[in-house]
Protein backbone atom coordinates (compact mmCIF):
# COMPACT_ATOMS: atom_id res chain seq x y z
CA UNK A 1 0.00 0.00 0.00
CA UNK A 2 2.77 2.43 0.89
CA UNK A 3 4.58 1.73 -2.39
CA UNK A 4 1.63 3.13 -4.34
CA UNK A 5 1.86 6.36 -2.37
CA UNK A 6 5.61 6.59 -3.03
CA UNK A 7 5.08 5.98 -6.77
CA UNK A 8 2.32 8.57 -6.94
CA UNK A 9 4.39 11.10 -5.02
CA UNK A 10 7.38 10.42 -7.27
CA UNK A 11 5.31 11.08 -10.40
CA UNK A 12 3.82 14.23 -8.86
CA UNK A 13 7.30 15.51 -7.99
CA UNK A 14 8.54 14.78 -11.51
CA UNK A 15 5.60 16.61 -13.08
CA UNK A 16 5.97 19.66 -10.86
CA UNK A 17 9.76 19.79 -11.23
CA UNK A 18 9.31 19.99 -14.99
CA UNK A 19 7.02 22.99 -14.53
CA UNK A 20 9.34 24.67 -12.01
CA UNK A 21 12.37 24.19 -14.30
CA UNK A 22 10.55 26.17 -17.01
CA UNK A 23 10.08 29.08 -14.60
CA UNK A 24 13.72 29.30 -13.47
CA UNK A 25 15.67 32.31 -14.67
CA UNK A 26 19.20 30.99 -14.09
CA UNK A 27 21.04 31.05 -17.45
CA UNK A 28 22.77 27.77 -16.60
CA UNK A 29 19.36 26.09 -16.53
CA UNK A 30 17.42 28.03 -19.18
CA UNK A 31 20.23 27.79 -21.74
CA UNK A 32 20.12 23.98 -21.83
CA UNK A 33 17.55 21.59 -23.18
CA UNK A 34 17.03 19.64 -19.95
CA UNK A 35 15.17 16.44 -19.39
CA UNK A 36 14.37 14.76 -16.10
CA UNK A 37 15.51 11.19 -16.64
CA UNK A 38 14.67 9.68 -13.26
CA UNK A 39 13.21 10.72 -9.93
CA UNK A 40 13.80 8.48 -6.92
CA UNK A 41 12.28 9.16 -3.51
CA UNK A 42 13.35 7.40 -0.33
CA UNK A 43 10.70 5.44 1.58
CA UNK A 44 10.48 8.04 4.34
CA UNK A 45 10.21 10.90 1.77
CA UNK A 46 13.25 12.65 3.24
CA UNK A 47 15.42 12.64 0.10
CA UNK A 48 14.65 12.88 -3.59
CA UNK A 49 17.34 12.16 -6.19
CA UNK A 50 16.68 13.82 -9.54
CA UNK A 51 18.72 12.66 -12.54
CA UNK A 52 18.94 15.36 -15.20
CA UNK A 53 20.27 15.06 -18.75
CA UNK A 54 20.97 17.72 -21.37
CA UNK A 55 20.78 17.35 -25.12
CA UNK A 56 24.11 19.18 -25.44
CA UNK A 57 25.97 16.53 -23.44
CA UNK A 58 27.24 15.69 -19.98
CA UNK A 59 29.27 18.87 -19.51
CA UNK A 60 26.19 21.00 -20.15
CA UNK A 61 24.14 18.83 -17.78
CA UNK A 62 26.76 19.31 -15.05
CA UNK A 63 26.60 23.07 -15.53
CA UNK A 64 22.80 22.97 -15.32
CA UNK A 65 23.01 20.90 -12.11
CA UNK A 66 25.11 23.67 -10.55
CA UNK A 67 22.31 26.11 -11.37
CA UNK A 68 19.68 23.74 -10.00
CA UNK A 69 21.62 23.30 -6.75
CA UNK A 70 21.86 27.05 -6.29
CA UNK A 71 18.09 27.34 -6.85
CA UNK A 72 17.39 24.29 -4.64
CA UNK A 73 15.68 26.25 -1.87
CA UNK A 74 13.33 27.96 -4.31
CA UNK A 75 12.56 24.67 -6.09
CA UNK A 76 11.87 22.91 -2.80
CA UNK A 77 9.59 25.72 -1.61
CA UNK A 78 7.67 25.66 -4.91
CA UNK A 79 7.21 21.89 -4.62
CA UNK A 80 5.83 22.37 -1.12
CA UNK A 81 3.30 24.95 -2.32
CA UNK A 82 2.23 22.98 -5.38
CA UNK A 83 2.01 19.50 -3.87
CA UNK A 84 0.98 20.44 -0.35
CA UNK A 85 3.28 17.88 1.21
CA UNK A 86 3.76 17.89 4.95
CA UNK A 87 7.48 17.30 4.49
CA UNK A 88 9.11 18.22 1.17
CA UNK A 89 12.08 15.92 0.48
CA UNK A 90 15.58 17.33 0.20
CA UNK A 91 16.48 17.48 -3.49
CA UNK A 92 19.70 15.92 -4.78
CA UNK A 93 20.45 16.73 -8.42
CA UNK A 94 22.69 14.47 -10.52
CA UNK A 95 23.84 14.89 -14.12
CA UNK A 96 23.62 11.98 -16.56
CA UNK A 97 24.45 11.63 -20.24
CA UNK A 98 21.51 9.43 -21.19
CA UNK A 99 20.08 11.77 -23.86
CA UNK A 100 23.47 12.12 -25.55
CA UNK A 101 23.97 8.35 -25.30
CA UNK A 102 20.56 7.64 -26.85
CA UNK A 103 21.17 10.14 -29.64
CA UNK A 104 24.51 8.47 -30.38
CA UNK A 105 22.88 5.04 -30.59
CA UNK A 106 20.24 6.47 -32.91
CA UNK A 107 22.94 7.96 -35.17
CA UNK A 108 24.72 4.59 -35.29
CA UNK A 109 21.52 2.76 -36.17
CA UNK A 110 20.71 5.32 -38.86
CA UNK A 111 24.18 4.96 -40.36
CA UNK A 112 23.71 1.22 -40.88
CA UNK A 113 22.87 0.63 -44.52
CA UNK A 114 20.10 -1.96 -44.35
CA UNK A 115 17.56 -1.87 -47.12
CA UNK A 116 13.93 -2.76 -46.53
CA UNK A 117 14.07 -5.70 -48.99
CA UNK A 118 16.78 -7.36 -46.86
CA UNK A 119 14.57 -6.99 -43.78
CA UNK A 120 11.61 -8.68 -45.50
CA UNK A 121 13.72 -11.58 -46.80
CA UNK A 122 15.06 -12.32 -43.32
CA UNK A 123 11.62 -12.31 -41.72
Amino acid sequence: MASHKIERTTEDIRRELTAVFRELKDPRVTGAFLSIVRVEVTNDLSYCTVSVSAMEGLDRAKEAVKGLRSAGGYIRRELGHRLRLRHVPELIFKATDSIEYSANISRILDSLDISESEDKNEA
